[in-house]
């Protein structure tokens, strides 16, 4: 079986980043399936490599997380001219799987079913277009209604679906009822990321004080609220906590956040340069704690961040500043400590007394990885992916005996 997985931000592990597709892709090699991803690059020229078994081709469509909406959006459209043409050159396949964002990848399902009668699963990994109607990123009613279209069209025209979250699945099938909704949330990486015995490197070059050790791990965006970190180091530093905080990440709002922090004389707060898994995993190490944050906008609640799961997987305690499936886990499974809107002085209080009872902090570490290990390991997210693209046959019962169905 021959499958063009599409996604203009594939990254590997080397690069860092969201490295989810990398993971699906490779265990789709393993399981038997010839897989080449169409993807872009910022580099003048198309290219093509070999990684692990993946045929790649990079088309050449910059993009970056500092970019303004209508720079975006052309990135987007060029996305998808270019590989309309480098489709027409390729050898047919027997599916494509694509991934959003952005929703607009979803186009180059559509031409392909309807030009060469070859079906496709769309992924969805973020609520667009809802997610910056929400934030208001997109304003315009008339191209509101557009795009609300579009994205059921895509998902109409898709073999099935695959959702990243439980709120996302609820959306899809709200919309298109009638298709098949895989859940296959994103995962954790158990091989990159785990509890470290021994120190790191970065520790001997960082000053941090003998206190909590707080980290965020990931994007700095407008729907990231990382400036919530600098609000609770604001806080530490009031209360006399000698508490450090470790910000590693890319994004369009990175250089404000620096200048708030020198602007309030955060001097515990510590911005490390954005690097591969491997330091990530040294970041997440070096603290007691992981942040994971969102804008409070209704459409966040359903995400499923790679931070989170990389937390989990590094045996980290968990603090979250936002309701929704993130937070139901944190809650259930005992993994940390919620700061919700209007409740800090309350999760702070918390957070001082588990200071004093490492122990407890230690505990909720270990629940974490042992949910990552039970729950959300890439080897049960490619489980779940081959068999949406492989059924194995299904057991009929007729008469005590089992008949295989292909």
């Amino acid at each position: 079986m021959k499958i063009y997985y599409i996604h203009q931000y594939f990254r590997t592990p080397e690069q860092g980043g969201a490295v989810r597709s990398y993971h699906l892709a490779k265990g789709l090699v393993k399981s038997g399936i010839e897989v080449e991803i169409i993807t872009a690059h910022s580099l003048p020229d198309y290219d093509q490599r070999w990684i692990d078994g993946i045929k790649v081709h990079y088309l050449p469509v910059p993009y970056e997380q500092k970019f303004g909406f209508l720079k975006r959006i052309w990135a987007f459209w060029n996305f998808v001219f270019l590989g309309r043409k480098l489709l027409k050159k390729l050898p047919r396949p027997d599916l494509l799987y694509i991934t959003s964002t952005p929703l607009s990848t979803g186009l180059l399902g559509l031409w392909v079913k309807k030009k060469k009668a070859i079906p496709y699963i769309f992924e969805v990994r973020d609520l667009w277009p809802e997610a910056p109607i929400q934030v208001g990123a997109i304003k315009n009613f008339l191209l509101i209604k557009w795009l609300r279209a579009l994205e059921r069209k895509i998902y109409s025209g898709a073999m099935s679906l695959v959702a990243l979250s439980p709120g996302i699945a609820v959306h899809l099938k709200k919309i298109t009822p009638e298709k098949e909704v895989a859940l296959i949330p994103n995962f954790s990486d158990l091989d990159r990321f785990y509890p470290m015995e021994k120190p790191g490197e970065l520790e001997k070059k960082l000053p941090l004080k003998s206190g909590l050790t707080i980290a965020y791990t990931g994007a700095i965006g407008l729907v990231n609220a990382v400036d919530e970190l600098l609000k609770l180091a604001k806080m530490a530093k009031e209360k006399g906590k000698n508490w450090n905080f470790l910000i590693m990440g890319e994004g369009s709002h990175l250089d404000l956040l620096n200048e708030k922090t020198k602007l309030l004389d955060l001097g515990q707060v510590h911005f490390i340069p954005f690097g591969p898994k491997e330091k990530v995993n040294e970041i997440l190490n070096l603290a007691d704690f992981a942040w994971i944050s969102f804008a409070h906008f209704p459409v966040l609640k359903t995400n499923s961040p790679n931070k989170f799961f990389d937390a989990l997987a590094a045996g980290k305690a968990i603090l979250v500043n936002h309701k929704g499936w993130v937070h139901d886990l944190v809650k259930s499974h005992q993994l940390g400590i919620p700061f919700l809107p209007g409740k800090w002085e309350k999760a702070f209080q918390k957070l001082e007394e588990l200071e004093s009872n490492p122990s407890e902090i230690k505990k909720m570490g270990q629940k974490s990885r042992k949910l990552a290990e039970t729950y959300f390991s890439k080897e049960i997210a490619v489980d779940r992916l081959v068999e949406l693209i492989q059924p194995k046959p299904k057991p009929i019962q007729s008469g005590g005996v089992d008949i295989r169905t292909a």
